[in-house]
């Protein structure tokens, strides 16, 4: 998961132990735009961080906006999820340019605790600063679920640790 360093007041400690911290009813914070990168083939992001991250945002008044591509979230996954269907809007959304602009003005509006879109390339620094201030303006937190694409003539980055030097 990576978020991005703009002024907020929400901690990121982790999203779901800012919330537990307050009651089911009072979140308060203010917003950020974060941008999960996932892999499609191992879905814990979506089970371990993003469901009771929603699940803990459907006490709120506010709406939940889904901008995504073509696919139709699916009422049975909803409810299965926990999540509130009387609470969960969706819009499908085609290109990047549409739905980082149905994302900054959802945002804006404050009518939602947080608007979630899919995209497959990154941002611009212009893009992001954009969200980064509608998601502040209303109050709204915005999720860009990423997919990782693996190319097996790339490594991946990162650090390995070898487990024998800690046994």
């Amino acid at each position: 998961m990576r978020s991005y360093d703009f002024p907020t007041s929400f901690r990121s400690t982790t999203a779901t132990s800012a919330f537990s911290e307050r009651s089911q009813n009072s979140v308060d914070m203010h917003g950020l735009i974060s941008e999960v990168v996932y892999r499609e083939d191992k879905p814990w992001v979506t089970h371990c961080i993003l469901l009771p991250l929603l699940r803990q945002l459907g006490h709120q008044s506010r709406w939940q906006l889904w901008l995504t591509p073509q696919q139709k979230l699916s009422r049975q996954w909803l409810q299965d999820a926990g999540l509130p269907l009387h609470k969960v809007m969706q819009s499908r959304q085609y290109t990047t340019a549409c739905t980082i602009d149905a994302m900054e003005k959802a945002l804006l509006t404050g009518n939602y605790s947080i608007v979630i879109s899919w995209l497959n390339e990154d941002l611009t620094d212009d893009q992001h600063h954009r969200l980064s201030v509608a998601a502040e303006a209303g109050n709204t937190l915005g999720f860009i679920m990423r997919p990782q694409h693996i190319s097996a003539n790339r490594p991946q980055s990162g650090i390995k640790i070898h487990s024998s030097l800690y046994h």
